[in-house]
């Protein structure tokens, strides 16, 4: 098999690099010393060729290094929910606006840890209080609460780096305090992550440097990478399950329109890194409701006009919000053309059959059959039997033929 085809067959780029040392991709992995969390965009044949035997050591440390500081730099990594600009202060406002509409609260601001005491970085409003809490206080407990403020801390590993604090409106949900708590882990490596690739930059310069203090930094910044990888991936969930608390379901609908997408694409024979980011997809397609008023899920009757023009236009609120998480920039097709229909009647542009990604395809089924076969507050749950003869009924005009077969097998 030869590059082209391992690549079409969904082999990872990694394994396909013509300077491996070996001819080993396990022990080209080793060398870079990045484990399981490696992904294949980071794999790039110009990396393999850097990190090749052909250089020596140090230079070898320094190629990595570079590349790593490249990828991980704050333009890539600070990309966690929805801003547009690269000046700090802007970046931390446009987090706490985001949270306060997540979770519906009075306000939130975000402080970083400085010379011991909590300093103010961003805010969701103009008022720049201080913080209602100490340092010696967020050292002891995951959440603290204080009358109506309620304070999580931001950490690498177990030390704290500063805190996200909210005023609230009413008592926070289990889930949506789950989901700061996972933002608050996110941007903590983050400004971790961002420290020490400061600190390996003036390494590089210096042409002082020892090998042994390059292979220090390497191995900080890699497990800082695993870490940040792992808490990407709890932010997804945890986005998931608070999207699920919104549209008022009574069962994870996210995950589980998500178990079934990937159960459709393992029906169809997708290779795993496809599967994964349609995994993604379908936890993610409903993404625009985080930032709805919970009262319209709620509703059991007619919208008002513009209710009803929030509730058309969640899926592009969500596609702003997902393009600014550089690591699930990849699904952003899959959930824009979800609204497609196999006919070609379907939005936003009219694609009709294979000009649909399958991705998309592949989520509108399972989204579809989880939604019809789940309570919600104004009806009740399709019988299983019933939901599939409708959507086979709409094969080829709605849903893609294939998907239903494969629908129809998995479920049956």
């Amino acid at each position: 098999m030869d590059k082209k085809d391992k690549k079409q067959a969904g082999v990872s780029l990694f394994g396909q690099s013509e300077y491996l040392v070996d001819t080993d991709p396990i022990e080209e992995m080793f060398a870079l010393n990045l484990g399981d969390f490696l992904t294949e965009n980071l794999i790039s044949d110009d990396l393999a060729k850097k990190i090749s035997i052909k250089s020596s050591k140090k230079e070898r440390l320094i190629n990595q290094l570079k590349e790593l500081v490249d990828i991980y730099s704050s333009k890539n990594t600070l990309c966690v929910l929805n801003f547009s600009k690269n000046e700090e202060q802007a970046i931390y406002n446009s987090v706490a606006k985001s949270i306060v509409q997540m979770v519906e609260a009075k306000n939130c601001r975000i402080y970083f840890i400085k010379n011991n005491e909590l300093s103010l970085a961003g805010s969701s409003d103009e008022n720049k209080d201080s913080s209602k809490f100490s340092t010696e206080e967020i050292t002891e407990k995951e959440v603290l609460e204080k009358d109506n403020f309620i304070c999580i801390p931001m950490r690498n590993s177990a030390i704290p780096v500063g805190t996200i604090e909210i005023t609230l409106i009413n008592t926070l949900e289990d889930d949506f305090t789950e989901l700061v708590i996972s933002i608050a882990n996110l941007l903590g490596t983050t400004i971790t992550l961002q420290k020490v690739i400061d600190r390996v930059k003036k390494s590089i310069e210096d042409t002082d440097s020892q090998e042994f203090e390059l292979k220090e930094y390497r191995g900080d910044l890699t497990a800082l990478i695993g870490d940040l990888c792992d808490y990407q991936q709890n932010f997804v969930e945890n986005l998931a399950n608070a999207v699920d608390r919104k549209g008022q379901y009574k069962v994870s609908h996210s995950r589980n329109s998500a178990r079934l997408a990937r159960s459709i694409c393992s029906k169809l024979g997708l290779n795993e890194k496809t599967t994964d980011l349609i995994y993604y997809a379908a936890l993610l397609q409903n993404i625009g409701k985080i930032t709805l008023p919970e009262k319209i899920f709620a509703t059991n009757g007619k919208l008002s006009p513009e209710e009803l023009n929030k509730i058309k236009n969640h899926t592009n609120v969500g596609v702003n919000l997902l393009m600014n998480i550089n690591f699930l920039s990849e699904v952003v097709p899959y959930i824009t053309y979800q609204t497609e229909r196999t006919d070609g009647s379907g939005t936003p542009e009219g694609l009709k059959g294979q000009s649909i990604p399958l991705g998309s395809r592949i989520i509108a089924v399972s989204d579809a059959y989880c939604a019809m076969t789940s309570d919600r507050p104004y009806r009740p749950a399709m019988d299983k039997d019933k939901t599939l003869s409708i959507m086979e009924e709409e094969s080829g005009k709605k849903w893609d033929p294939d998907v239903i077969n494969a629908l129809s097998q998995v479920v049956k």
